[in-house]
């Protein structure tokens, strides 16, 4: 097996993947509003654009970081792993974070930049109720659900597909539209397009996030037990859909979500 790329490499692609799921998000979304004045169809426009756009960076950069894009999954992936060494180390959780979350600034402004709109304007897209929060525990949960799952089951290589597509659904069937990601929901903030999220609405948001990243590890165990202890011969799949690797193998262990 190839060594791991270096920390510095991983957080930039980090970085950068979260930028193009961002810019995704909200540039499709800015065309949306400016092709068509039907919600459903500006729905269905951005929602399909981010399935595209989120298959093809999962796929693409997911050998280098993990293609995480999403502190969630980072934080979960460490929590996860943090007892059988399987999981990424404090310090590439302290670098990947940073690196999502500037990422996904960007990503807001360069989609503003490329359509033309004010490069720094906070949303005025107020996203303040109860069901609202509970959309966004679900959504999370079943990312980290899925994208755990997928490892835990020997299926990693279907994560870009399969995590794409059930973000998609989400779109649809959560209230929220699926944020799923505090970096993303960060991001967001900084346009007042379609996609943006009002700077007032973002901490309830991340918040249940969190919440829903500790219940999909939970429906984890439920579904498939305690991971194999990290002195075990056992050989598990990435989530990248990488090459078998050992399990001591940590930051590629999960894909990313937006």
């Amino acid at each position: 097996m190839s060594a791991p790329a270096p920390l510095l490499r991983r957080a930039a692609v980090e970085g950068l993947g979260t930028a193009g799921l961002v810019a995704v998000v909200v540039g499709s979304g800015i065309q949306a509003t400016e092709l068509t004045q039907d919600v459903a169809t500006q729905l269905l426009a951005n929602s399909l654009a981010t399935v595209f756009g989120l298959g093809v960076l999962i796929a693409f950069l997911g050998p280098v970081s993990g293609a995480h894009f999403n502190p969630a999954v980072t934080l979960a992936a460490w929590f996860g792993g943090r007892r059988n060494g399987d999981g990424p180390a404090l310090r590439d959780v302290a670098a990947y974070v940073p690196a999502q979350i500037a990422g996904a600034i960007l990503g807001a402004v360069l989609a503003d930049a490329m359509f033309g709109k004010p490069l720094v304007a906070f949303s005025t897209h107020e996203r303040w109720a109860g069901h609202l929060w509970l959309a966004e525990v679900v959504a999370t949960a079943g990312l980290v659900w899925l994208v755990f799952g997928l490892a835990r089951a020997g299926r990693a290589h279907l994560a870009p597909p399969l995590v794409a597509s059930y973000i998609g659904a989400a779109y649809w069937f959560t209230s929220s539209t699926s944020f799923a990601n505090p970096a993303v929901t960060i991001g967001r903030v900084f346009t007042d397009t379609f996609a943006g999220i009002s700077p007032a609405s973002v901490l309830p948001f991340l918040a249940a996030q969190l919440v829903g990243a500790a219940a999909g590890l939970g429906l984890v165990a439920v579904c498939f037990g305690r991971p194999p202890a990290a002195d075990q011969d056992e050989v598990v799949v990435s989530q990248t859909g990488q090459q078998p690797v050992a399990p001591a193998r940590s930051t590629e262990e999960s894909a990313l979500a937006r």
